[in-house]
């Protein structure tokens, strides 16, 4: 998560609400604040009439702008609200996300990539949370279509992880010449939560964040 520009975002929105609420003033105000303009100006020196006649126009549809800024206020509460339900219903579903991070659960975290072309050597590798290596393997060397991985959570050295904590896979392709061949990873594994705390919805996979324009595929285990 990229919590700066999260809380930039939610300032934002926070000063924009703030300013719209401090004006304070309804029809009634205005037009005494009209006539105030009205006896006060100086009759030798009267405000020009299409001036005069566009403060009243400005005046006359101030109350609907703030009216339509106050729905429009509701309108994305609403959508808000209205996306975190729907990210409820992906709770204990089965997804497929982009990305190279997950978290291990009931002994097992799944990964998926794909190659740009055919390799001739593809070496997996897989980092805890500090960036350690924890394990390694030979990957599948076909470019078409996409490859699935899936791991025990065993070490090399044949330690057995517990759940909950995140791993990162990275994918080293490269062809006969020993040029790198581009490829590309996605994650696999069960919704277990939503948070909206930030104003963005965002849904969880044990300790990993994800939106769901994110989300490549999903799948019911029922």
């Amino acid at each position: 998560m990229t919590v700066s520009a999260l809380a930039s975002s939610t300032a934002s929105t926070t000063t924009t609400t703030t300013s719209s609420q401090g004006l304070g003033l309804d029809t009634s105000q205005f037009l005494q604040l009209m006539v105030e303009q009205l006896q006060n100006q100086n009759p030798t020196d009267p405000t020009d009439t299409t001036e005069f006649l566009n403060q009243m126009v400005q005046l006359s549809t101030y109350d609907q702008q703030v009216e339509n800024a106050n729905r429009l206020e509701t309108v994305v509460s609403s959508l808000d609200t209205m996306i975190a339900a729907n990210g409820l219903g992906y709770i204990g579903q089965s997804v497929s996300v982009l990305g190279d991070t997950t978290t291990l659960q009931d002994g097992s975290a799944q990964w998926n990539y794909a190659l740009e072309s055919d390799a001739t050597d593809v070496k997996i590798e897989i980092f805890d949370e500090d960036g350690n290596s924890v394990y390694t393997a030979d990957g599948e060397t076909e470019a078409d279509g996409s490859h699935e991985f899936k791991w025990d959570g065993v070490t090399d050295e044949g330690k057995q992880l517990d759940d909950g904590s995140t791993y990162r896979i990275e994918i080293t392709a490269t062809d006969q010449e020993g040029n790198d061949i581009e490829t590309s990873t996605s994650v696999t594994g069960k919704v277990t939560g939503v948070d909206a705390s930030s104003g963005q919805t965002y849904l969880t996979m044990g300790d990993v964040f994800f939106t769901l324009d994110q989300i490549i595929s999903v799948s019911s285990d029922s």
